[in-house]
């Protein structure tokens, strides 16, 4: 039987697109909600699931740092994304033709350049892979598409303009999310390690808490605070190292973080991806 993994969004969303260059060799499963997705692996619908967790151009995915420690799985992947916005229309419609595009605000605001010097005017859609069905279902010649070229095959659009966003380099970042942690592989370009930590109510002690990261060696590649359960005293802090909690200087700074924080939470350890140096 082939796997199957879940994902947030219509057929032919990026995540989708995630999936597809993560698990090509796994079925897909489409879900309303980032909760639907985490319910999906729960269950047995999905054997894993695609959250995204941030964008190079937006920032973080709002909600997803509060999901993650709650949800009871563990990361064990990380897939990078470039988000490639396409112009699609009903087939036989040239591009002269085009007098509105419908997508997503975010992308709507990403191809800002490009609808500009063509006279279009944006129109707010519910989502990417959405927007490319209604386009479909409506089919008006003067209605376009922002979205993936994978939403274009699905939905039967053709590309009338390709890449078109105004940010180059535009990437999401995405966890492959799993019931059961795995911490037997060793990757090629290093391993990651995300966590979640609340420090202990005295002074300084973040401070002293990533101390011993600096003491060890330990590269700290992200590190973000946000509230919990809407409490302005109560911080909790999302963190990604570089490295394998077995080695030894890694082990060492989360023996010294346990001492400074009230809790800890790995919420998974995994191979770098290659792109994301």
């Amino acid at each position: 039987m082939t796997p199957i993994i879940a994902f947030q969004g219509e057929p032919g969303a990026y995540s989708h697109e995630a999936c597809r260059a993560a698990r090509p060799d796994h079925d897909v499963l489409p879900c309303r909600t980032f909760e639907d997705v985490i319910e999906a692996v729960h269950t047995g619908a999905a054997a894993l699931g695609m959250l995204p967790v941030e964008n190079s151009t937006y920032g973080r995915v709002a909600d997803i740092h509060q999901l993650l420690p709650s949800s009871g799985l563990h990361i064990v992947d990380e897939a990078f994304v470039r988000v490639h916005i396409n112009l699609l229309a009903v087939p036989g419609v040239p591009l002269s033709d085009i007098r509105q595009a419908m997508s997503h605000t975010v992308l709507l605001g990403q191809c800002r350049e490009f609808l500009r010097s063509h006279g279009i005017q944006p129109v707010t859609g519910a989502d990417t892979a959405g927007s490319a069905r209604t386009v479909a279902e409506r089919g008006e010649r003067p209605l376009a598409a922002l979205a993936s070229e994978l939403a274009g095959e699905i939905y039967g659009l053709e590309v009338l303009a390709r890449h078109i966003e105004d940010q180059s380099n535009n990437t999401t970042r995405f966890l492959v999310m799993a019931p059961e942690a795995d911490l037997t592989r060793r990757g090629a370009g290093g391993m990651m390690t995300s966590f979640v930590f609340q420090v202990r109510n005295i002074p300084a002690a973040l401070y002293k808490a990533l101390g011993g990261f600096a003491t060890n060696g330990v590269n700290m590649t992200k590190l973000e605070s946000y509230m919990v359960g809407g409490s302005f005293t109560a911080t909790r802090f999302f963190a990604e190292v570089e490295g394998h909690p077995d080695d030894r200087n890694l082990q060492l700074a989360l023996e010294e973080l346990r001492y400074f924080t009230s809790s800890l939470h790995i919420l998974g350890v995994y191979p770098a991806d290659p792109r994301r140096h």
